[in-house]
């Protein structure tokens, strides 16, 4: 692996890929993952695991961008209300969807090329979503229909 470097985000093993949530602090990175994570647990989507909250490292592997989350963190999730709360979490994961909290480049019918980002040399999908707007329903969709 290359590139190894940390970043602001939060990331959520889905399935068999993670998503990468970023955005600004405040825009809900912790809650969105939270959401996914429960999401998996009633089965809207397949069973979804934390992979990081607030600080993950990406690293490249050939054609692959690969998550961890920081050591001193890693199963530790912030949920508003109750604070910092220990969970199940993957020691790493291929990402396979990035989505962009409070994402200026948002609209209703976005053009193909805001639906993808190049991290470290590598393309993936890319959902911007914009301030106000719940981003779980648009994983959802992303990640269950073509």
């Amino acid at each position: 692996m290359s590139d190894n470097s940390s970043v602001h985000a939060s990331a959520v093993l889905v399935g068999e890929r993670a998503v990468l949530i970023r955005g600004p602090s405040g825009a809900g990175k912790s809650r969105l993952a939270f959401e996914l994570i429960l999401a998996g647990r009633t089965g809207v989507l397949p069973s979804a695991i934390l992979v990081g909250d607030d600080r993950v490292y990406l690293d490249t592997a050939g054609e692959q961008l690969w998550v961890r989350p920081a050591q001193q963190l890693a199963g530790l999730i912030e949920i508003r209300g109750l604070g910092i709360r220990h969970c199940p979490f993957a020691n790493e994961a291929v990402v396979g969807l990035v989505v962009d909290l409070a994402a200026d480049d948002a609209a209703r019918l976005p053009p193909p090329e805001a639906l993808k980002t190049c991290l470290n040399g590598v393309s993936i999908p890319r959902i911007p979503v914009s301030v106000g707007f719940r981003p779980l329903p648009l994983v959802v969709a992303a990640l269950t229909t073509t």
